[in-house]
């Protein structure tokens, strides 16, 4: 098979295709569906200093790095790679707002507790099994929109006991799974 595609070469892609654009002063950086697939995130990611959008989504990438230097990013997907943890993300938790993740290999939450804006959180077809992860989320008081869909805890549970231990945990949650959430009438 082919080398794997860096990073540097993919954002050369990048402004090839975009008639010279400097990558390090744009806003919204697709490096999704490279071919060669990336499978390494690096530091050259920490040149993107006005990038507020960054897709990495349907590569080989298998950890999360090289986001310092990264102030202005409020959305990242990573979904449809090999990710198996959330390290990595502390450099972005103070901007970063969406976190579209879904489609990995991802078991355990730690790490979710440093993004402290995030709002929507797409985190579907991971391999979460168990409430105590979940139960992890609580630290993201922003949280508004979780996608969970797809991971085995809500595999075998109905639709709706699965609904009410949700929002039990999350009581801020106003859509979940692609649902909008109603707040249950208090008599």
């Amino acid at each position: 098979m082919a080398r794997p595609t860096t990073i540097k070469e993919a954002l050369q892609r990048w402004s090839v295709a975009r008639n010279g654009e400097d990558p390090t002063k744009a806003k919204d950086i697709q490096l999704q569906f490279q071919w060669p697939p990336i499978e390494k995130m690096d530091g050259t990611l920490s040149t993107l200093v006005e990038c507020e959008k960054l897709s990495l989504s349907s590569n080989m990438i298998d950890k999360i790095i090289g986001l310092n230097g990264m102030k202005n990013l409020r959305i990242l997907s990573l979904g449809r790679n090999y990710i198996k943890t959330l390290n990595g993300l502390e450099a972005v938790g103070d901007t970063l707002e969406e976190l579209w993740i879904s489609y990995n290999l991802i078991d355990k939450l730690k790490g979710v507790e440093n993004l402290k804006r995030l709002k929507v959180l797409y985190i579907g077809y991971n391999s979460i099994r168990d409430w105590g992860e979940f139960q992890k989320l609580q630290a993201i008081g922003t949280l508004e929109d979780l996608l969970f869909v797809g991971n085995p805890l809500v595999e075998n549970i109905d639709a709706g006991a699965y609904q009410r231990e949700a929002l039990k945990r999350l009581p801020n949650l106003k859509k979940l799974d692609g649902e909008a959430l109603l707040a249950e009438d208090e008599d």
